[in-house]
């Protein structure tokens, strides 16, 4: 399984299980871990990038003890919506992801991400210095956070209502 949708997602995560937040940037990768009520995005430790196989070892460890059953990436879309270099880096990193693993990818919209990261950073004091380290997982878990806060609009769009 490589791309699904937020609606497949939305069907296929069971209680217990945990969903991934990705930022995917030249240098790092930043991870983020939902809690097991898939309300709230946890940071990780970001991820050196440093060659391919190396990042994608790293990176599916990592995951697999989060217990994560699918990955929602940021997908760097241009302010006018169209898709860039980074877009088609990132979407290429999924395919090549999917050959190495069963783990489902659902892309997601980054815009201002980084600078919404940064910003939070900037209002809990944080050093210039510390925010370089931290900046790419505070990206991804404003990527994760998006993504549950519309994985629980959609579960709730599914319930039966009551109408008595």
């Amino acid at each position: 399984m490589a791309v699904i949708t937020m609606e497949d997602l939305a069907g296929l995560i069971a209680p217990g299980e945990t969903i991934a937040g990705i930022d995917l940037g030249t240098e790092t990768i930043g991870l983020a871990v939902s809690d097991l009520s898939l309300s709230l995005a946890s940071p990780r430790p970001m991820i050196k990038r440093r060659k391919f196989t190396l990042d994608a070892q790293v990176l599916l460890e990592a995951l697999a003890r989060d217990n994560a059953r699918a990955a929602v990436i940021g997908l760097p879309v241009n302010m006018d919506g169209s898709e860039g270099p980074r877009a088609q880096a990132t979407r290429a990193f999924v395919r090549t992801m999917a050959e190495k693993s069963d783990l489902p990818f659902v892309f997601w919209d980054e815009r201002l991400s980084t600078v919404a990261a940064e910003r939070a950073l900037i209002e809990m004091d944080v050093s210039r210095k510390k925010r370089k380290g931290r900046i790419d997982s505070a990206a991804a878990s404003f990527i994760l956070q998006g993504a549950l806060d519309r994985l629980a609009g959609l579960r709730a769009a599914a319930r039966p209502r009551d109408l008595g």
